[in-house]
């Protein structure tokens, strides 16, 4: 059985568009404050009668939102154990990526609709998502719920989903615990019941510098971090002619690349210092540790030695600073049934990205992805997402909280 696609041509609320085009209108690039847009959803949706959570990150210029909608005609002092139980989770970040060096044929913080769709920074990833969730949340809430409906918004999660385990610990110390959460993340409106994971590492190799006719008496940061970055393409090619392989992923096997690298300040200086940033993303299930151990092997079994024959303070150092936990097929969860059948459909797909549901799931919270736009506009130039995807994740919305929650 195949799931269900948008129809062609039909268009969402006039709620969710107008909520899409003030939260595209908020610059809330992850290198930027998203607290204009945290507040302003916290106050419409306490408007509308949820209770809200905000978890701010310590310097204060970030938050995470979780609000609460249901139990109105529960007793006071019961509804705070009503709201700590059961319920569903619709999650969205809040933050996008930049637009620096693209070229938009419209301004990427100005909603702009034309040809059936919705054009703008974080159209698809995933303000869609987000609009249609503080859309339609209060309208579900009003025709009365048997338990609770939350409403998520995180910050940070484009710079390795970063802010979320900040949001899952307060509710642990609040002791809430949601059954079944929806990420909207774009998926075209199919459903995806496992991703992988990863992590994101950073590398400094601290040499010695000196005039580079001296080369032999200095540390050369930037050869030294060569020979890893070597390592890491012979792991690469590893898993893509070894595996382990799962066919059912786009790419069937762990990845591993490096990304970003920084060395040198002039031609004719050894370089002291050389930084790299490098990130696997791996099958649920794989073990990754041996990525780890074999590059830390080559580095202090075999380079450090020879590095400190030269200068005793030469060193690597290995920072994560990005963790993303794998998210693992859980057919028989509720939140998985509910969503098959509202696709009307048996197959779920596992993608190669990562999102917060893995953290989800980590929490003891059973997670599906799902939600507008395709994971091929994100990012780009003119990102944009169909109004047809947005009125069926209203649907899908809709129906899924009238099978878990009434």
């Amino acid at each position: 059985m195949t799931q269900n696609t948008p129809v062609t041509g039909e268009t969402p609320s006039g709620a969710t568009l107008d909520h899409l085009r003030r939260l595209i209108g908020f610059d809330s690039v992850s290198r930027n404050s998203n607290r204009d847009l945290i507040d302003w959803a916290r106050g419409l949706l306490e408007e509308s009668g949820a209770r809200a959570r905000l978890i701010v990150t310590p310097d204060g210029a970030k938050a995470n939102l979780f609000a609460t909608f249901g139990g109105a005609a529960i007793a006071p002092g019961e509804r705070d154990a009503w709201e700590r139980t059961g319920g569903l989770v619709l999650s969205g970040h809040s933050d996008v990526v930049p637009v620096d060096g693209q070229v938009w044929l419209s301004d990427p913080f100005k909603a702009e609709i034309r040809d059936g769709r919705v054009y703008g920074r974080g159209a698809c990833d995933m303000k869609g998502f987000c609009a249609v969730a503080l859309a339609r949340a209060p309208a579900l809430a009003a025709r009365g719920l048997r338990a609770p409906l939350h409403v998520a918004l995180s910050c940070d999660e484009e710079l390795g989903c970063i802010g979320v385990p900040d949001m899952l610990e307060a509710l642990r110390a609040a002791d809430i615990r949601p059954a079944g959460c929806v990420v909207g993340e774009p998926t075209s409106m199919k459903l995806v019941g496992a991703h992988k994971g990863g992590d994101v590492y950073r590398c400094r190799v601290c040499g010695s510098a000196a005039h580079s006719s001296l080369a032999p008496h200095a540390v050369n940061a930037v050869e030294y971090a060569a020979r890893l970055l070597v390592l890491i393409q012979r792991i690469a090619d590893g898993y893509r002619t070894e595996g382990p392989f799962d066919d059912g992923f786009d790419v069937p096997h762990t990845t591993i690349s490096s990304n970003l690298i920084a060395g040198g300040v002039a031609t004719n200086i050894i370089p002291a210092l050389c930084e790299f940033v490098f990130e696997y993303r791996h099958l649920p299930g794989d073990d990754p540790a041996p990525i780890m151990a074999r590059l830390r092997d080559l580095a202090e079994m075999e380079l450090l030695p020879r590095m400190r024959a030269v200068d005793a303070g030469a060193d690597f150092v290995f920072e994560r600073i990005a963790h993303i936990p794998g998210l693992r097929p859980a057919p028989e969860s509720a939140v998985f049934t509910a969503a098959c059948a509202e696709l009307a459909t048996n197959h779920a797909s596992k993608v190669a990205f990562g999102t917060e549901a893995g953290w989800f799931q980590r929490y003891g919270i059973e997670a599906i992805v799902c939600g507008p736009g395709s994971i091929e506009q994100a990012h780009k130039a003119d990102e944009f997402v169909p109004l047809d995807e947005l009125a069926a994740c209203e649907r899908f919305v809709d129906g899924m909280v009238q099978r878990l929650l009434t």
